[in-house]
């Protein structure tokens, strides 16, 4: 007995949809192509916004900053929906364990009453930093143009909520999960004098209107001067009398800010090369909000640092200054 067996191959009638056939050809569009470009909102709604009559509900007038094209600021790590979920689903999963193991071994609460006092004055404030980061990234998401923006923006944004939580675990691991460390870090927060100047700064992105701006101060300026201050200076000194037990639980945090930067930086660049009027506007943008946030965190440094306070705070800012040049800012 024979089987026979014949394939037919049926040729598709077109390679993708017909808007990114006008954008990049008729050929196969990836996921990322198909999930980002040309999906923006831009006629026909239903009414104008009644607290801004101006403008319509999607409007690229909502920044001074101009684009030909909005879609120009891709996010180089190319993440939609079902690759973001699915990455930080196997990031979750490996930050469990360390937490367990961190965990199991009491190896926070056996560290010295002072260094875990310093954490929590120091560490757990922070996760009402976060909470902030959480509010200015979805001002971003919501009235950015186009969604190369407003989709890994919304995404930075649910990163921020993972970001406090991670933060908040760290202070039941020290306090036995009582959550006595939490309520002291929101005292802190809103109350001790050290954190009241980054607070105010948090609190002035709150009322910042143009989305572009917070960007720039938010994920650009503020992550690049509290992360490596906190999880790199900080960290290292607890870590030099008190072993690694910290730095496993803040390892994740900067993993997480280096690859954020990836995207930060290829939309500054992109919309900084987009003409001189955006450098232009960019810089000053950079430079008003570094300024303000060097001298907010100049407080908890000095306070949690002591006499390395200065030194570590003007290597976080060179190495910021050294950044925002390569990404063409006049710094």
């Amino acid at each position: 007995m024979t089987v026979e067996i014949r394939t037919k191959s049926v040729k598709p009638l077109t390679n993708s949809f017909g808007h990114l056939q006008r954008r990049f050809g008729d050929k196969p569009a990836t996921r990322y192509q198909e999930a980002t470009y040309d999906i923006q909102s831009s006629a026909n709604f239903h009414y104008k916004p009644l607290w801004d009559p101006e403008r319509e509900m999607f409007d690229v007038r909502r920044t001074a900053i101009t684009m030909k094209d909005w879609y120009a600021l891709k996010d180089p790590r190319q993440f939609y929906y079902g690759n973001y979920t699915t990455t930080r689903a196997k990031q979750q999963d490996a930050l469990d364990r360390t937490l367990d193991f961190v965990e199991k071994r009491d190896l926070l609460r056996a560290m010295p009453a002072d260094t875990r006092a310093l954490i929590e004055h120091a560490i757990v404030p922070l996760r009402h930093y976060e909470w902030g980061a959480n509010t200015n990234s979805a001002h971003v998401a919501a009235y950015a143009y186009g969604t190369a923006v407003t989709s890994p923006a919304m995404m930075n944004t649910m990163d921020r909520l993972g970001m406090a939580q991670h933060i908040s675990r760290i202070g039941l691991l020290i306090d036995g999960n009582s959550g006595e460390s939490l309520l002291a870090s929101k005292t802190t927060w809103t109350d001790h004098a050290d954190w009241q100047p980054l607070r105010r700064e948090v609190e002035r992105m709150f009322v910042t209107r143009d989305w572009f701006e917070v960007f720039i101060a938010q994920i650009l300026v503020a992550d690049a001067l509290v992360y490596p201050l906190f999880f790199q200076h900080l960290d290292s000194a607890i870590a030099a009398g008190n072993g690694s037990a910290l730095s496993s639980l803040t390892d994740y945090l900067m993993r997480w800010y280096e690859e954020t930067g990836k995207w930060v930086d290829a939309v500054i660049k992109t919309a900084a090369a987009e003409n001189p009027e955006n450098k232009a506007l960019l810089s000053g943008w950079t430079v008003t909000w570094r300024d303000r946030l060097v001298t907010a965190l100049a407080p908890i440094a000095q306070s949690t640092l002591g006499n390395q306070s200065e030194d570590a705070l003007a290597a976080v800012v060179a190495a910021f200054n050294t950044r925002a040049a390569k990404l063409g800012l006049s710094v």
